[in-house]
């Protein structure tokens, strides 16, 4: 049976950043990318969006990055009937950092565009920052608006997917960044503790995991589709 590789991505939305991964998938795999529209959107909104690209007529893992983790949480409390399983890639149930509650009432003014291009980096990929990293991660961003943005920074600073992660009935994966500067540990804790059957596989790498270290990404990714069959 071939499952098709479903993959939702980060903030930037765009879904350029994963060509790494694509690259290191083996070539009979079916893989695809929903990337979303640049406006200002929910979460709710983002889910809806997504919910309607999905396939409908084969059986589909569903891969969220990062901000996309609780779309990939929402779409399969709803249980799809085609859906297998889901992987969330340093991503979150709840806030992923406190200052973003904090900086709320600032977002209509502020802008990740605004963070320095260096701090960014740093704070993303670390050690791992290579030229052609850095090169992808900026032109990924340049490609989407400052208010769309700033709505998913306010979807983040209040999101809250514990109880549907709870709901899902299919099989999940966590794959967690050794060195992830965004999403500590205690997320992938949290996920533990409301997944009906919880799995999390430590791989080395910064918050860009799929982009810094894409083999050992997309080996885990291999394995658990083959449990999913």
């Amino acid at each position: 049976m071939t499952i098709q590789l479903v993959l939702l991505p980060g903030m930037d939305g765009t879904g350029e950043l994963f060509g790494p991964l694509l690259a290191r998938l083996p070539l009979e795999m079916r893989a695809s990318v929903i990337g979303y529209p640049d406006r200002p959107a929910s979460y709710a909104e983002h889910v809806s969006f997504a919910q309607r690209e999905l396939p409908r007529n084969e059986p589909f893992i569903l891969l969220g990055e990062s901000f996309s983790g609780p779309v990939a949480v929402s779409i399969a409390a709803g249980a799809p009937p085609a859906l297998r399983g889901i992987v969330l890639c340093a991503s979150f149930l709840t806030c992923p950092h406190p200052a973003l509650k904090l900086l709320r009432p600032f977002t209509p003014v502020a802008s990740p565009k605004l963070l320095p291009g260096f701090v960014a980096q740093r704070t993303l990929l670390g050690r791992f920052a290579t030229p052609e990293l850095r090169a992808a991660q900026t032109r990924a961003l340049s490609h989407v608006s400052s208010p769309t943005l700033t709505a998913r920074l306010r979807a983040m600073a209040d999101v809250d997917v514990r109880n549907e992660m709870s709901l899902a009935q299919v099989p999940t994966l966590y794959l967690q960044a050794t060195e992830d500067r965004l999403v500590r540990d205690r997320f992938a804790d949290e996920y533990v503790k409301h997944a009906r059957v919880a799995r999390v596989e430590r791989i080395e790498g910064p918050h860009l995991l799929l982009q810094a270290n894409p083999q050992d990404c997309a080996k885990a990714i291999c394995a658990f589709i083959t449990a999913c069959r």
